[in-house]
């Protein structure tokens, strides 16, 4: 057959592929497929800060590539209602002309109530499909598939295309046992092999964790065993979404004669939605309040919360550092972290486990036993998927590079050909053709950080955080000098302010001779002009800067400021 290099396609035969987020993270999920004038988006996520990233909320994708291209937007499928892959939605929405969202009843009613957060964002358009639902959005033929992930109602996507099938997994693992779920439907996915997909776009985020992912029922049979063995009262925290675990330990409390109290905002407003839909099942007293809780033996409560990964005002950071009047942490308590870490969380969370040793508590977590089972595949699922679905090309999708490239390695040693694997970045743009070629090709789109703060979206960038790098590495010093308007002349001595650079008190001489300086600078013009105010506080950042760093070996950020009197 002739390569996509030899032949040129006019534009509008060309399907292209293009990751705007989860290329080179865990997280900021959101893929578009776009074939001439139609496109259709699947998912739409945030990634959690880096731990340099001082201050930020979240990350969202940069949606800078569609602005101009709004009108072709048919749809967006989500695949499920993790944040990582719905947590965008209320800010990118109403950016694209609020396009119809398309998913599970499940994701839908979580999708629905985080909406509630966002009052001046418009009225979603929310239609519920399942896995017998045929969509068709402009050019493109939607079906879907179940798959077992650590959330009920998770779905793969089968996109028939002008060029060929694309096939997206979404977060999956290969559980037959699953909790609070159906399994994956393999029949449907086995399907596939004879179809000629053309490309799978898979899960990479366990890619490097060899063999099969561990079922939840295996983590039931763990956790019911700590939960005989204890003592006191039952703590577990784990992730807001992580229904699957919920009903487990619902289950399991039921069973041993326990109560379960519900804390944290995230899980209890995901467990009602569940509940009300269908999704999670209990007795009518199973669940009870932290005041009812109160007046039972402390062997028959079990507090399930958020908070695992030691989130600041979390449920189970608040017991811990006592902020929650209903409970402390006591002798006798056993606490359960039954969630695995997020890359850049482990400091937070160590300090949250030494605080609860601190205070008496077993602490129990997924390194010692088995009470963490992973959402994602791992390496012989990667195969079994990929084997199952027999697509010409691989594309290994979130994860960050590492990830990426450990998926790769799986999958060649499968058989399968290392030509035919693109291991794109964020927003690289793979091309497929009428011919069943494809190519992973060196054009990109705009795939820089969006980074939400508070109420402001985008408008922290990364000088913005260079700046809250440079306080929090070596501190500040502000340079307050007060000039007489009607003469340019100083009035007084330059004030100083230090923040986390020297105590004051303690470094007299440092600030006296900096406070000189500062005024000798001060004296070489007039500031009462522009271009010489402009000069001067340049002058001062340069110079109070060098001296400081040559006196203490650290480069705090100077701040000049001219006050006019």
């Amino acid at each position: 057959m002739t390569s996509a290099k030899q032949i040129k396609f006019p534009k509008n035969q060309i399907l292209k592929v293009i990751v705007l987020g989860g290329l080179e993270e865990v997280g900021r999920n959101m893929t578009l497929l776009e074939y001439n004038q139609d496109i259709i988006i699947i998912d739409m996520g945030l990634q959690f800060p880096e731990e340099d990233m001082f201050g930020i909320d979240y990350v969202i994708p940069n949606i800078s590539y569609l602005k101009n291209k709004i009108n072709k937007i048919r749809g967006v499928i989500i695949t499920h209602a993790h944040y990582d892959h719905i947590g965008a939605i209320p800010h990118l929405i109403p950016e694209l002309g609020n396009p119809v969202i398309f998913g599970t009843k499940l994701t839908l009613g979580i999708i629905q109530k985080r909406q509630e957060d966002f009052k001046n964002s418009p009225k979603l358009k929310l239609k519920t499909i399942d896995t017998k639902t045929k969509i068709k959005l402009g050019c493109f033929t939607l079906e879907f598939f179940k798959v077992s992930h650590n959330i009920p109602d998770s779905i793969g996507v089968i996109a028939h295309t002008p060029v060929g099938i694309i096939v997206h997994t979404g977060d999956f693992k290969l559980d037959f046992n699953p909790v609070a779920s159906d399994p994956p439907e393999i029949a449907k996915i086995a399907e596939l092999n004879r179809k000629n997909v053309l490309a799978l776009m898979s899960d990479s985020t366990n890619a490097d964790s060899p063999g099969h992912q561990l079922t939840e029922t295996e983590i039931g049979q763990t956790l019911e065993q700590i939960f005989l063995k204890a003592k006191g009262r039952i703590i577990v925290g784990t992730f807001g979404s992580l229904l699957s675990r919920v009903q487990q330990v619902i289950w399991i409390a039921e069973k041993l004669n326990k109560k379960v109290v519900i804390e944290g905002y995230s899980m209890k407003s995901n467990v009602q939605i569940a509940h009300q839909l269908g999704y999670l099942k209990y007795k009518k007293h199973s669940i009870i309040s932290l005041k009812e809780a109160k007046k039972l033996p402390d062997k028959q409560v079990v507090i399930m919360c958020t908070g695992a990964q030691g989130e600041d005002n979390s449920a189970l950071v608040r017991i811990a550092n006592e902020e929650n009047p209903h409970i402390k942490i006591s002798k006798g308590d056993t606490v359960i972290f039954s969630s695995s870490v997020i890359p850049g969380n482990e400091r937070t969370v160590q300090r949250l486990k030494d605080t609860l040793y601190r205070k008496g508590a077993e602490v129990i977590h997924y390194q010692m036993m088995d009470v963490h089972a992973g959402g994602h595949a791992r390496q012989e699922d990667l195969k079994l998927m990929l084997k199952l679905v027999n697509p010409k090309y691989l594309i290994p999708i979130e994860g960050n590079l590492s990830l990426l490239k450990a998926h790769e390695r799986v999958a060649k040693e499968a058989g399968f050909p290392e030509k035919n694997i693109f291991v794109a970045e964020n927003g690289q743009i793979i091309e497929f053709y009428p011919n069943q070629e494809g190519r992973l090709t060196n054009k990109k789109v705009p795939t820089d950080y969006v980074m939400v703060d508070g109420l402001g979206v985008g408008d922290v960038s990364h000088i913005v955080l260079r700046d809250r790098r440079m306080m929090a590495a070596d501190g500040m010093v502000v340079l307050i000098a007060t000039v007489e308007r009607k003469t340019g002349k100083l009035v007084g001595n330059p004030d100083i302010i230090s923040r986390g650079f020297v105590y004051i008190k303690e470094s007299k001489k440092l600030i006296e001779e900096t406070r000189k300086r500062t005024k000798k600078i001060l004296q070489d013009k007039d500031p009462r002009s522009e271009a010489n105010e402009a000069y001067l506080k340049n002058k001062m950042r340069n110079e109070i800067g060098q001296f400081l760093f040559q006196k203490t070996h650290r480069r705090p950020m100077i701040l000049p400021v001219i006050i006019f009197v």
